[in-house]
């Protein structure tokens, strides 16, 4: 059977439950063959959702990064940069993707980040040492998912203190924004606030990442103006969004499953493995999977040909019954820690080992200082970000 004997579905879908995927990903990784779905620009794409057609596709170098690349099966018009602005190396293939990583990989290790552990702790306690002292019931996304990160990240690019409140607002409208016209708006407010940014830091280097990237001009690898402003976008977003999405929806599952949250507190040692087994279960981010074929590609047994789009969609890869033992199920204690919600192949998300510790220390410390966390609406009353580009819920009321 061909694709053209299945219906063409649209991307993205909605979910019909928010602790599961949408139902197409099932059915279209059970299709005999990939197939393509319909985006909003109106363009075709090819759908990859089936785990190890995901890993092919993101470790084959005949799948290009560039949005700026024919036939990149972008969602929207505005997500194609401005020729002013450089994607840094979200967008960049290799050999230039692969000499710009290792110029900055270094920032990133998990050595230096475990020199960062006390601070991120110590933004960690801090707020909640507000909510336990503030009214109840407290907003969790507003007084914890969304700062917290954004703290540790505005920290780490050395974005000043004044500006965060400017930087909440701003990320938020960039990834939740009602209209593409919006959306599009604030990426270029956004632009140009890092682009001026950078400027400052190139005259007068900071102890930053981007500070530190500035004060080596000229080194092999070492972004320019254009792609450190690219860099500092990329790494405030995932940075941000990311880890919020998965620290408000992290808590509302373990609430959701008292048995596997009084395991957790229990035995802390048990953090990382459920942190994992959250990333997968709640794989939140598909955007940075898209690719466009530059040569003829047989991938899940069709021909993606020169210049056809592609999606990678993670979020099925890591529901797939053929890699997970029951993939639907919430398990802290799953052996099988091999998901793809950091991407893979030379693209792989270079914060990950940052992203697992905001999370580890979040959950830690959240549960720890406050046992009697709950709920303080029913789940069925929370709003979701069915629409916008990262998965999550808005509010998350709680009390205890």
């Amino acid at each position: 059977m061909t694709d053209a004997t299945y219906p063409t579905l649209s991307y993205p879908m909605r979910r019909t439950c928010p602790f599961e995927p949408p139902p197409g990903y099932a059915e279209l990784r059970e299709r005999p063959t990939i197939s393509k779905v319909r985006l909003p620009t109106g363009a075709l794409a090819w759908a990859v959702t089936r785990y190890r057609d995901v890993r092919a596709m993101l470790a084959d170098p005949r799948f290009s990064s560039d949005m700026r690349h024919p036939g990149f099966p972008v969602l929207y018009e505005h997500q194609v940069p401005a020729p002013e602005f450089s994607t840094s190396l979200i967008g960049m293939d290799a050999p230039e993707h692969t000499i710009a990583r290792r110029a900055v990989a270094g920032e990133f290790t998990v050595q230096r980040l475990r020199r960062l552990r006390p601070r991120v702790q110590e933004i960690v306690e801090e707020h909640v040492e507000r909510i336990l002292e503030g009214p109840r019931p407290v907003d969790l996304v507003r007084a914890f998912a969304d700062p917290v990160p954004l703290m540790v990240i505005c920290e780490l690019i050395g974005v000043p203190y004044a500006d965060r409140d400017f930087f909440l607002k701003i990320s938020s409208t960039v990834m939740n924004a009602p209209s593409p016209e919006e959306g599009g708006r604030a990426m270029v407010e956004l632009t140009d606030y890092l682009d001026a940014l950078v400027g400052d830091k190139e005259r007068d280097p900071t102890d930053d990442v981007i500070g530190r990237l500035a004060a080596r001009p000229g080194e092999p690898g070492v972004p320019g103006h254009k792609d450190l402003v690219g860099m500092a976008f990329m790494l405030l977003m995932a940075g941000h969004e990311t880890p919020a999405n998965i620290i408000a929806l992290g808590t509302l599952l373990l609430l959701e499953h008292p048995d596997q949250l009084a395991a957790l507190r229990a035995d802390p040692a048990r953090t990382p493995a459920a942190v994992e087994e959250l990333l997968r279960y709640f794989t939140i981010a598909e955007i940075a999977t898209s690719r466009v074929a530059t040569e003829d590609v047989e991938l899940g047994g069709a021909v993606i040909r020169a210049g056809e789009g592609a999606l990678a969609l993670i979020t099925g890869a890591n529901r797939d019954p053929d890699q997970f033992a029951r993939p639907d199920e919430f398990d802290i204690g799953r052996g099988n820690h091999h998901h793809v919600a950091f991407g893979f192949g030379g693209h792989q998300c270079l914060g990950q080992h940052l992203a697992r510790l905001e999370l580890q220390i979040a959950f830690d410390t959240l549960f720890a200082r406050i046992p009697g966390l709950r709920l303080a609406e029913p789940v069925e009353a929370l709003r979701f970000k069915d629409e916008a580009i990262n998965y999550g819920v808005f509010e998350l009321p709680v009390t205890w």
